[in-house]
């Protein structure tokens, strides 16, 4: 601007007018640049200001002063914007049309406007049924176009409550769906539920709201909110538990208020039963009940389990070896015949192991040999990726676990569990390493007294998302019988992609390859993060797809050690959003939540929804955009699911994805951007695991250094649990 203290010199004006067109409005911010047909002014003047919500259609009132922009010209800048809905013909037509009703879009609202005039408004709202006096307007368009109508009122109320307090509105759909007409009442009433109940809004939205309802900031509401909101974010680094000191100290800093309140309010936590105090190994521990209640039942199940002996009908081992190499046409390794002889005589085993080692063939074995003594098996993984690669290698449906233990789409609970266990005489979990305490208690409650259970799982790779590290301490408490396979056969060694994966899990650097070498593993040295983020940019747009024939938005997955930063997941998003599927005139797109959806983006689910089932990490292609209904539709494998706009914070961009996400998963081809910058997240196992989701090409691009750290680095964050604990105590 350059004007930008008008105000210093002039007195306010205001002006008013009917909004022809909201060119742009942030719910994060509430900022809006509106085109305005002004009282008295010939062109439509632009209105830049802040609003909780507006729609086209909507008459404004604007309180603020002329500014000349450089590049826009003449635009009013209002202090104070105030929009209300409108009551010419025009601008109901307008409004209806622009979106503001769901399923009315520019033809319905010409036809109601044209039937009804201006008075159309107060018909939708208290004379619904008068609808159906227009032509094309059914009882079920009518009921759906009233309760639209009502839901828009009702998300608006929310619009301009939150702005009230200075809150961000973005989420106000999701706040209704949640709460309904009890809403505003029930954040009026405890702020704090928000930060709890509602994806997305943080402590700190839910403390601006109580500081402005007047909530004391010494308040012991306030104090157990804060410390819920703690140990929940410890949950979600894979703690179940948090050192009490620890806690102290982080709520301390989070609510600026003495260790006193602190303390007091913790007290009361346990006391309540909020809370649960245990010293484990002499350090005192905190934890949220429902997760310690998960680990001692995890340690009960499993020592029980690793006590009892196979109920399997008898088998003479080396026939039954014989007979099912001549039927596989699979010779087994001398190592591969000891781990399934293990698998065949222990009532409970883990079998681990790296890439290209015969897990498939051990566990394809496993079935045959069981299969043909009318054993009763069943198989389960983690992600709807790692299931149907497992139907996939063993011919055999694998579900996945929130099928196999039919979630409850209305409450998230399972409905398999002691009372109603599942029908097999053996489980077969694979990708166990994903499973965290709270999946891993629910698949063992539902598991028959008689049955056997085989976990399948890397352990060298990221333990789970969720909390808990449960196959390692599985595997490190020594109560189980564990195989782990080492040995890579001869068809997985020529494959680079596979022998460097093993090399970085021994902690030695793989052999860097050029792209001219011809291998499925190469690696481009670049120095800056701009370098870096430009070279993979090329790379998928361009260059692998050419050379591998493969497409860039389906078969290329760009892995991410981390979600900030210039080659973070979300700049890499919007580089490759650019390059892969631009903006196009004609083309529906819709802006929410700090992102820009269009059909063919590929999207990735960022929370599990069971009413959708549709879980944390699943990805897909958006198929269809409809304004008029505000829905968007996303391909998920076979399965087409439909969201509101409003639900759209539950998905984002995945042409880029963090490794942690892309656990499960496998892709054609990936490619990984390694910097200093990822200096905090460099290690290991998360290098390991990036690299082990690629089936035929793998391209890392950056720094030399920075991969070699990584590959050092084996001290993987320690994660406070109290699993270990129990499964090495003698009591069951």
């Amino acid at each position: 601007m350059s004007d930008p203290t008008p105000q210093a010199r002039t007195p306010a004006e205001e002006i008013a007018g009917l909004v022809e067109r909201v060119t742009f409005f942030s719910p994060e911010s509430g900022f809006a640049v509106l085109r305005v047909k002004v009282r008295g002014q010939r062109d439509l003047v632009t209105v830049l200001g802040s609003v909780p919500t507006v729609s086209a259609g909507e008459w404004v009132t604007a309180k603020g002063w002329w500014v000349r922009d450089k590049e826009h010209g003449l635009q009013f800048k209002a202090q104070g914007l105030k929009a209300t809905p409108p009551t010419t013909s025009e601008g109901v037509e307008r409004y209806l049309g622009g979106g503001f009703v769901k399923g009315v879009g520019p033809v319905l609202a010409k036809k109601l406007v044209a039937h009804f005039g201006a008075g159309v408004l107060s018909v939708i709202s208290d004379n619904p049924a008068n609808l159906e006096s227009v032509d094309g307007i059914g009882p079920k368009r009518r009921e759906r176009i009233a309760n639209a109508w009502q839901e828009g009122m009702q998300i608006r109320e929310i619009m301009v409550f939150l702005h009230s307090h200075g809150v961000s509105t973005s989420r106000a759909v999701r706040i209704y769906k949640t709460y309904g007409n009890l809403a505003i009442q029930t954040v009026q009433e405890n702020p704090y539920t928000l930060a709890k109940e509602i994806h997305g809004i943080g402590f700190a939205t839910a403390d601006q709201i109580a500081q402005s309802v007047g909530i004391p900031k010494n308040s012991q509401n306030r104090a157990r909110a804060g410390i819920d909101h703690v140990l929940l974010g410890a949950t979600s680094e894979g703690h179940c538990a948090l050192p009490l000191e620890k806690l102290k100290a982080a709520a301390v800093k989070l609510l600026e208020v003495p260790v006193e309140t602190v303390e007091q309010a913790v007290s009361q936590m346990l006391t309540s039963g909020f809370l649960l105090l245990e010293e484990i190994e002499g350090e005192p521990l905190i934890f949220l009940p429902h997760l310690r209640r998960a680990e001692d039942g995890i340690a009960t199940k499993i020592k029980r389990l690793a006590c009892a002996d196979v109920t399997y009908p008898k088998i003479d081992f080396e026939k039954a070896v014989a007979w099912c190499e001549q039927k596989t046409e699979k010779t087994l390794a001398p190592s591969q015949r000891d781990a399934l002889k293990t698998a065949l005589t222990s009532r409970i085993v883990i079998i681990t192991g790296g890439p290209g080692v015969g897990k498939t063939t051990l566990v394809n074995s496993i079935l045959q040999i069981l299969k043909a003594k009318k054993v009763k098996c069943l198989l389960c993984a983690p992600t709807g990726r790692a299931a149907k690669r497992l139907t996939q290698t063993t011919g055999l449906e694998a579900k996945t676990i929130h099928r196999l233990l039919e979630v409850d789409p209305a409450t998230g609970r399972f409905s398999r569990n002691e009372e109603k266990p599942l029908d097999c005489d053996l489980l077969i979990v694979d990708e166990t390493s994903m499973v965290d305490v709270l999946l891993m208690h629910a698949l063992l409650r539902a598991l028959p007294k008689a049955s056997a259970l085989i976990m399948v799982g890397d352990v060298d790779q990221l333990p789970s998302v969720g909390p808990g590290n449960a196959l390692r301490d599985l595997i490190d408490s020594g109560v189980i019988p564990v195989v782990r396979l080492t040995e890579v056969f001869r068809q997985a060694a020529s494959s680079k992609i596979i022998t460097s994966a093993h090399l970085i899990r021994q902690g030695k650097m793989p052999e860097l390859r050029s792209a001219e070498s011809g291998s499925d593993f190469y690696f481009i040295e670049r120095d800056t993060p701009e370098e870096i983020a430009a070279t993979l940019v090329r790379l998928v747009q361009d260059r692998i797809p050419k050379g591998h024939q493969l497409d860039p938005i389906r078969d290329i997955q760009v892995l991410c050690p981390m979600n900030r930063g210039s080659i973070g997941v979300r700049e890499l998003n919007m580089a490759l959003q650019n390059s892969l599927n631009p903006a196009h005139s004609g083309g529906h797109a819709v802006e929410r939540f700090g992102w820009r959806f269009q059909v063919r983006d590929k999207v990735i689910q960022t929370e599990n929804n069971y009413k959708k089932e549709v879980f944390n990490g699943d990805i897909g292609t958006i198929e269809k955009i409809d304004p008029v209904e505000q829905e968007l539709s996303i391909r998920f494998d076979e399965r087409l699911v439909t969201y509101d706009f409003g639900e759209l914070d539950e998905v984002s961009l995945a042409y880029a994805v963090t490794i942690h996400k892309s656990q499960g998963s496998e892709f054609p081809a990936v490619v990984i951007p390694v910097a200093m910058q990822h200096y905090m997240l460099l290690q290991r196992n998360l290098i390991y695991t990036g690299i082990t989701r690629a089936k035929r090409l793998l391209v890392v691009v950056g720094q030399k250094k920075a991969l070699g750290l990584a590959v050092r680095n084996d001290q993987s964050r320690k994660r406070y649990s109290g699993l270990l604990s129990s499964l090495k105590s003698s009591g069951q």
